[in-house]
């Protein structure tokens, strides 16, 4: 895919994709970055949006994020949506049931407390601990990147292989090993309500890659947004283009 993104009639028309289901990425995708993860809030507009699409796909509906589960659900009450958070480590199904990956909450204890105390040398950076996973942030200070990168690098690999590091748009994050957003998505679609859909994911990120070719091995629809290169199949320009896209679908 080239860098520059194209336009949204490149698209498929959402209503010509037979029997679709719906995995959207958050930050980036239906709403615009902040400084701050938790200064973000989820408008009513675009609550209205998922809560339509997750109407006419019989729930067929998932959230798909770096978020934990219970940042995903404080953004979006009263809606409980099946979900991944933290990048797949943690997931809830379309019954509701929640699906956990163990962790070495101590190992990763030993990092936290070694980023904390980078935090309060360069307070421009933000440490946001999700439970099973680190990132640091660096969106306010980005002359920060590479101490942030070589610092959270240097922290993973002695954590002895169980965690590896996620870069993404100016944040890097300790993450348990083995689980990603492409793992969650082809979970989702082995259960109902997802099952025999088409799936369509939408994300902005480099970690989201892993979700586009899933989604693209099984025939769907991968849509990048914003600039940069990426395994999704098209590319629209940003969060508006997105929620364009989508009511199109409901229209």
């Amino acid at each position: 895919m080239r860098d520059d993104a194209i336009g949204m009639d490149l698209l498929p028309g959402p209503t010509l994709i037979h029997s679709p289901c719906f995995f959207l990425d958050i930050d980036g995708t239906l709403i615009d970055f902040s400084d701050r993860p938790e200064d973000v809030r989820i408008t009513p507009a675009v609550q209205s949006l998922v809560s339509q699409l997750r109407l006419v796909t019989d729930g067929a509906v998932a959230l798909i994020s770096g978020r934990s589960l219970a940042d995903i659900d404080r953004l979006f009450a009263p809606l409980k949506l099946p979900a991944a958070g933290q990048h797949g480590v943690e997931r809830r199904d379309g019954e509701g049931r929640l699906h956990l990956r163990d962790t070495d909450g101590a190992c990763l204890a030993g990092a936290a407390e070694k980023l904390k105390l980078l935090v309060d040398r360069h307070p421009g950076l933000l440490l946001e601990d999700k439970g099973a996973s680190l990132a640091l942030h660096y969106r306010r200070v980005p002359e920060l990147a590479a101490v942030a990168n070589e610092t959270v690098r240097h922290l993973a690999d002695g954590l002895g292989g169980k965690f590896e590091i996620l870069p993404g748009k100016m944040v890097v994050e300790i993450k348990p090993r083995g689980k990603n957003k492409g793992a969650a998505i082809a979970d989702f679609m082995d259960e109902e309500p997802f099952i025999g859909r088409v799936p369509v994911f939408i994300g902005d990120d480099i970690t989201d890659d892993h979700g586009f070719s899933v989604v693209n091995s099984r025939g769907g629809c991968s849509v990048k947004v914003g600039a940069g290169p990426s395994t999704a199949r098209w590319q629209v320009p940003d969060v508006h283009a997105v929620h364009a896209w989508l009511s199109r679908f409901l229209q």
